[in-house]
């Protein structure tokens, strides 16, 4: 059961009691940008986020392939300086999910960030849509690097672009505009979303696509979604929660 917690709205209330009525390995989480955006990593389509901030090109168009392959020194000056979040902790909804997998109520976290912080929270069965910032690669050999090696490799060279020791190009291992998602990705998040109970959908505007099809395999009981802006999935969710996620998910299961 849930603790009792005073000034929690209803709905609120609910999808807690469901989370703890849920079976063992019933509940999937399937996160956006919204998730981490407390703890202090900016979104990209809200009124603050990276999408409406002025820079010499469409921020859009600077996270793009086509765009890494002809200006790989704006890219990298705009990937480093604005979508990389190193010092950023887990918050409250982060904790939560690591703490319901090690319980056995959550089965897989199926995230569209590509800042870690699931893992860094203790989260196992994480499957990462966009890939990660913590995994780069050398596109010329394919030799692995940290992030913090693709930055000491930035550092070192002379136009800000980070190279391997053979003279590839080091690479994100991100998924940017105009690159398919990774098809085992998207088949064990989809064998993960059919297969539950309970899909809790949380700080996204699933507005991004194929990641926000997933939602179709769903077949189970509560469909739920976290968010403080309107999404198109709410006419057909058993539950709309528009609370700050941390909030939502900052409770104790006894």
């Amino acid at each position: 059961m849930v603790k009792v917690q005073e000034n929690v709205s209803e709905n609120t209330a609910l999808l807690r009691q469901w989370i703890a009525q849920c079976k063992p390995g019933q509940m999937v989480f399937f996160g956006g940008a919204g998730v981490s955006t407390e703890s202090g990593i900016p979104d990209f389509r809200s009124s603050n986020g990276l999408f409406a901030q002025k820079y010499p090109y469409p921020p859009e168009e600077m996270v793009s392939h086509s765009f890494f392959e002809a200006h790989p020194q704006e890219f990298f000056d705009f990937y480093c300086d604005r979508m990389l979040a190193l010092d950023a902790q887990p918050n409250a909804c982060h904790r939560k999910l690591a703490q319901l997998e090690s319980q056995g109520i959550c089965k897989a976290v199926i995230t569209q960030n590509i800042d870690g912080l699931h893992q860094a929270a203790g989260s196992n069965n994480v499957i990462e849509l966009h890939g990660s910032v913590h995994r780069n690669y050398c596109q010329a050999c394919n030799k692995s690097f940290s992030v913090y090696e693709l930055l000491d490799a930035r550092a070192a060279s002379e136009d800000g672009v980070p190279r391997c020791s053979c003279g590839g190009i080091i690479k994100p291992d991100v998924v940017l505009y105009e690159e398919p998602l990774n098809d085992e990705d998207l088949t064990r998040a989809a064998k993960a979303i059919a297969s539950s109970n309970l899909l809790v959908i949380g700080g996204t505007s699933l507005n991004v696509y194929p990641a926000a099809g997933l939602v179709r395999y769903f077949a189970g009981d509560h469909l739920v979604v976290v968010n403080l802006a309107a999404t198109p999935l709410d006419k057909n969710a058993d539950l709309c929660v528009t609370e700050p996620i941390g909030q939502v998910f900052n409770f104790d299961l006894t």
